[in-house]
């Protein structure tokens, strides 16, 4: 039996009967759902029944490789981090929620008293404890137990589905904040999966005019399309066509690439944003695919191409449900399959994200 926290401060998560139940990761493409023992309820934790659960690249990663760049599943997991679902049990000083309330879930718990948490940023705190990456058990479960002050309210008109999409929408939010989007920037995003159609959705709600987004995937690309995209670019995956590429960038957005989103993270990728972005402009990089990278950083330097990271999020949870109250960003359409928590399902549902194609979000449905 899966344990989420010390065997003697554990709860059996028993609510008249029923057992908890989460999907445990084995090992590679292992995924069996078992008992999950839940951590005893803090003063200022909720016990939350979790309603809506979506599947990430790290989530897949995990499943197919057992890590996700440095991190690495060294014993079984709980796998899920991007959820939502509905107070069931408050701890005794929480304040703002109370049971039957709906809320999303931010996944990481940082250690609120290093330097990084005290500056606000507690996203790069190096005892951050986060769901679904290891070794912290995740959220595909029937219950987790979840600090209060990182569970958000939903608006009435805001759905379970849409409070879990929160989570992938905080990447883009936080990319497009961290790269100053605005009413006057024309914005290039270099991959159209999942984080780069949330970041092309962030970009249109903080203003962005013009967006043109590439991709070597017509069917990813037509998905762009639908979605808002002004441009679409198909590209090769050769290197020896980036020149030819980049010249049909910079002619699609007559007025200059402001800001270009690096949504993948491989040397083609990266090489051809930091060239594309006009001088004084600015480069994010969002997509880790690759640990390390050769690309032209001598020419972007000369023009004053600056260049930026992201670590997941922080501070966004809010502003993504402001924007889905208000209808500025739609998340529905990305969700395009949705799967039950049953043992055949779960399976199935790995596969379908890990397959990628037509599947954008991969939605568990509790």
């Amino acid at each position: 039996m899966g344990k989420g926290g010390n065997s003697e401060d554990a709860v059996s998560g028993k609510e008249h009967g029923e057992e908890n139940m989460a999907a445990w990761l084995l090992g590679i493409k292992t995924l069996k759902i078992q008992p999950y023992i839940l951590p005893s309820l803090g003063p200022h934790d909720v016990k939350v029944r979790i309603k809506a659960v979506g599947i990430c690249g790290s989530d897949v990663h995990h499943f197919k490789t057992m890590r996700c760049a440095n991190f690495i599943v060294k014993k079984p997991m709980v796998i899920g981090h991007e959820c939502a679902g509905i107070i069931e049990e408050v701890g005794s000083e929480v304040k703002n929620l109370v049971v039957g309330d709906r809320v999303a879930l931010e996944p990481g718990i940082s250690c609120n008293r290093c330097s990084l948490c005290r500056n606000g940023q507690y996203n790069l705190c190096r005892e951050m404890k986060f769901f679904g990456s290891p070794p912290t058990n995740g959220s595909l479960a029937n219950q987790v137990v979840h600090p209060s002050n990182l569970c958000f309210k939903l608006p009435d008109n805001v759905s379970l589905e849409e409070g879990a999409m929160c989570e992938p929408l905080s990447v883009g939010i936080h990319a497009c904040r961290r790269a100053n989007v605005g009413p006057e920037t024309n914005v290039l995003i270099m991959g159209s999966g999942p984080i780069g159609l949330v970041t092309m959705l962030a970009a249109r709600a903080f203003g962005a005019p013009r967006i043109v987004l590439v991709d070597v995937d017509d069917q990813r690309l037509a998905i762009a399309k639908d979605l808002g995209a002004d441009d679409i670019i198909r590209v090769s995956t050769n290197i020896q066509d980036l020149d030819e590429e980049v010249a049909k960038i910079q002619s699609t957005m007559v007025t200059g690439v402001d800001v270009s989103f690096d949504c993948v993270g491989f040397n083609k990728t990266m090489s051809t944003a930091l060239n594309a972005t006009r001088a004084g402009g600015k480069v994010c990089l969002v997509g880790l695919a690759q640990s390390e990278m050769t690309v032209p950083l001598t020419p972007a330097a000369a023009r004053e191409v600056d260049i930026v990271g992201i670590f997941r999020y922080r501070n966004t949870w809010p502003l993504c449900l402001e924007f889905l109250r208000s209808g500025k960003i739609d998340v529905k359409p990305l969700i395009t399959h949705r799967f039950t928590f049953s043992q055949k399902d779960v399976e199935e549902a790995f596969e379908t994200s890990a397959r990628g194609g037509n599947a954008i979000k991969v939605m568990f449905n509790l």
